[in-house]
């Protein structure tokens, strides 16, 4: 989701990276024009495990602000190589069981996060509240902690993904304009989502979303469980405010923050 660490631009020569605490610059010189692009560190998950299911949903305009996010030029997922031998391992072990992680979010540039931010600051716009947001009031969304400057997923080794059970099943594309369903609703009325059921949606803005929290109960919470252990297992840690939400200890690049692109590109042509 949202919440987390993420600071200004700093300018780099092929990269463009943010060590924290610095104070924000712009992008100078950079590949194909300008354009920063990742360091070495950085694959395409596809790259490691083509088994994990990817559904990059900032790709498309089925997220909080119904629109495509800046910065994702591709439905790819880009993270650390450590993050994507991390995921490939707790995929196997998933594997076995019958099930497949699927990745909504990975590696997200400081424009998605800016992006964010703007979005928050006009509170005019609530298009998709019905769905991501119902019981929060917009203005809130900074005080409550939903929005933040800060995202570590801009350090590489943060993902947001779930569980599906195999064979998996097709998820219908977002029409935007049809009705929404409060992300917290039983499964059978959310937005379709083939995997298991969690208890709430992907960015559910609502306490129901708190991995352990006590409303979660039966099967939702066997799931949720299910996840977090196999996670845990291989390396990663939970944030306990975000179900969906997992971060590689330790981290590639625990202090730094990019904005190169969510696409193929920024992986070529590297030093």
């Amino acid at each position: 989701m949202v919440r987390g660490l993420t600071v200004g631009l700093a300018a780099a020569l092929t990269t463009t990276v943010v060590p924290a605490g610095a104070v924000a610059a712009p992008v100078a010189g950079g590949a194909r024009g300008g354009e920063p692009h990742a360091p070495a560190e950085f694959v395409a998950l596809r790259a490691v495990d083509p088994t994990i299911i990817q559904e990059m949903r900032y790709f498309t305009p089925h997220d909080f602000m119904g629109v495509r996010v800046t910065g994702y030029r591709e439905p790819t997922c880009l993270v650390t190589r450590d993050t994507a031998a991390g995921l490939h391992r707790a995929q196997r072990a998933f594997l076995r069981r019958g099930y497949s992680l699927k990745v909504y979010d990975c590696y997200r540039p400081q424009r998605a996060v800016n992006h964010f931010m703007a979005w928050a600051e006009d509170l005019g716009d609530q298009r998709m509240k019905g769905e991501f947001y119902p019981r929060i009031d917009k203005s809130m969304l900074f005080r409550d902690g939903y929005i933040a400057e800060k995202s570590g997923h801009s350090r590489g080794s943060t993902i947001d993904l779930t569980l599906v059970r195999l064979p998996a099943l097709p998820t219908r594309p977002y029409v935007p304009g049809e009705p929404l369903s409060p992300c917290y609703g039983p499964k059978a009325t959310r937005f379709p989502d083939n995997s298991l059921d969690m208890g709430t949606g992907f960015d559910c803005f609502d306490t129901l979303a708190h991995t352990l929290d006590p409303r979660i109960k039966g099967a939702q919470r066997a799931n949720r469980l299910l996840l977090k252990h196999g996670m845990e297992r291989a390396g990663f840690t939970n944030y306990a405010d975000e179900w969906w939400h997992y971060t590689l200890s330790p981290e590639t690049f625990p202090d730094t923050y990019f904005d190169f692109p969510v696409s193929a590109r920024s992986l070529a042509g590297r030093r």
